[in-house]
């Protein structure tokens, strides 16, 4: 059977992703209490890298693609873009702001990625999927939003929100600019090169950072290596290659929209694993993402 033929593929893909990357997410915000952003950034792109060689030997038989030095370049920027530099300002973002307030940020991600598509790529939505993003939209900044007793001082406010800004546009770029290479070339291929991509911009930071000695020795932390490994394994191995799976088999808009519902997994996997309580608020968000889903994944 072939793959592409099985219905709602990619809507499917991107809507695993979701729950996948919702995981990791917690993991990462454990693992990020003791390691640099940096530093743990640099380890998860390290550990996609030894896991997709592999990977890209056994199914496609080769590890270089016989592709224009174009393709190349384009993808290794794409990765120092979208990799590199957004998923380490995700994380600056994550230890500043924590997990609830980055959430109501990230909602930004959907607009970037629906936006860059139709101006970029000429994409269109139908009206009852554009009401679908705007549910889920809705969803995910109902379930995260929450009144603070204690907010946070503003200069952390505000940096903690900008680079979370700068991080979500990264990544929106950073998948938006391959996504034509991305329909005519090999997945597995695609994911790795970007990954080296993602890997050679912080090996170029580390090597200008004074503290590069202690940003490194974050990584001996006992108390987060569990984490840092685990979360290095599922978001930086199999939540790629089920990203990226789910952009190159359906709209990178429709895609993107169902990504934006790993804001309320998170929840739910915060009430199962770490006993927090999802309020009527944060069940309304759920709800109102649910239908949304539906709407991106079966209205045409």
């Amino acid at each position: 059977m072939n793959i592409t033929t099985i219905p709602y593929l990619g809507q499917s893909l991107a809507l695993i992703t979701a729950i996948v990357w919702a995981i990791a997410v917690i993991l990462f915000k454990k693992s990020g209490e003791s390691v640099h952003p940096v530093a743990l950034n640099l380890f998860k792109n390290l550990v996609a890298v030894a896991l997709f060689l592999p990977t890209l030997w056994l199914y496609e038989k080769f590890i270089m693609w016989p592709a224009p030095w174009q393709d190349y370049l384009l993808l290794l920027a794409s990765g120092a873009l979208g990799i590199g530099i957004a998923d380490t300002l995700f994380f600056h973002c994550l230890n500043r702001l924590g997990a609830g307030l980055t959430a109501i940020v990230d909602c930004f991600y959907s607009p970037f990625i629906i936006g860059l598509s139709m101006f970029w790529l000429g994409e269109v939505l139908s009206s009852l999927q554009v009401l679908g993003v705007v549910l889920i939209i809705s969803a995910v900044l109902t379930a995260t939003y929450e009144g603070r007793t204690d907010p946070l001082d503003r200069k952390n406010l505000i940096i903690g929100v900008t680079l979370g800004i700068i991080s979500l546009a990264l990544m929106a770029l950073g998948i938006v600019m391959i996504k034509p290479l991305l329909n005519r070339s090999p997945l597995l291929w695609v994911t790795e090169t970007r990954l080296v991509g993602g890997v050679a911009v912080l090996l170029l930071i580390l090597a200008f950072n004074r503290r590069r000695k202690s940003i490194l020795h974050s990584l001996r932390s006992s108390t987060g290596r569990v984490y840092t490994l685990t979360g290095s394994v599922i978001g930086g191995y199999l939540a790629m290659l089920l990203w990226l799976a789910g952009m190159k088999f359906t709209q990178v808009s429709t895609a993107a929209a169902l990504n934006q519902t790993t804001n309320i997994f998170i929840f739910i996997f915060a009430a199962v694993f770490l006993k927090e309580k999802i309020n009527l608020q944060r069940t309304v968000g759920i709800i109102l993402a649910i239908i949304g889903a539906m709407l991106v994944t079966f209205a045409q």
